[in-house]
């Protein structure tokens, strides 16, 4: 996404391709907005001063701020779940190189896309409960895949709850990147998946 102005005249864009990259542009003006000043904090101004669209056109897409910061979290909801499925190879392939392709491209992923990552895992307990119901349903998808990641694993079944383990490894690496974001130091994130996968395999090494 990029803050560049459509072009004026005629610029060989349909009308739905012109509102798309509208709703883009202010999809993305609002996570930098937000991701600057925080949820409680960001105007409807504030995006349109970042993106120069006019207010007319925002509420032509969204009734209002919390209508377009809701629809930015469905954004990072899709982008994050994409990077989750990219790279988990085939599921008969050994557990955890397959986990830190995964981790790889998700940690690389939300350093390269700061303001949604904050909305994301930051603002969204800000913004009520549909935000706050989105996150943990994505969160749930991420659970699925480590269950599904160490299903062949003899230490990992017999733990007496598999599935609540892979809750807890996911709310690790959930708190590891909320840390990361708060203190503005998302570049470290690139460094993590060996870290993470160093200690799972440590603690299951027939994975």
């Amino acid at each position: 996404m990029s803050h560049t102005p459509l072009p004026r005249g005629r610029h060989g864009l349909t009308r739905d391709e012109v509102r798309e990259a509208q709703r883009a542009r202010l999809l993305l003006g609002m996570a930098e907005s937000v991701s600057e000043h925080g949820y409680p904090r960001t105007t409807v101004a504030h995006v349109l001063k970042r993106v120069h669209i006019s207010r007319e056109t925002f509420y032509q897409h969204f009734s209002d701020k919390e209508d377009c910061f809701l629809a930015v979290l469905d954004e990072s909801a899709r982008l994050l779940a994409a990077t989750l499925a990219a790279d988990a190879g085939p599921a008969t392939g050994p557990a955890l190189p397959r986990l830190e392709r995964v981790l790889t491209t998700y940690f690389t992923t939300l350093a390269e896309q700061v303001p949604f990552a904050r909305v994301f895992f930051v603002e969204s307990y800000a913004a009520g409960i549909p935000a706050q119901r989105k996150r943990v349903e994505v969160q749930e998808r991420f659970v699925d895949l480590v269950v599904m990641a160490f299903a062949g694993s003899p230490e990992w079944r017999a733990l007496p709850d598999p599935a609540f383990a892979c809750r807890i490894v996911v709310g690790g690496i959930s708190a590891l990147v909320s840390a990361a974001l708060i203190k503005d130091e998302a570049d470290q994130l690139r460094d993590a998946a060996p870290k993470v996968v160093a200690l799972l395999r440590h603690l299951f090494p027939s994975a």
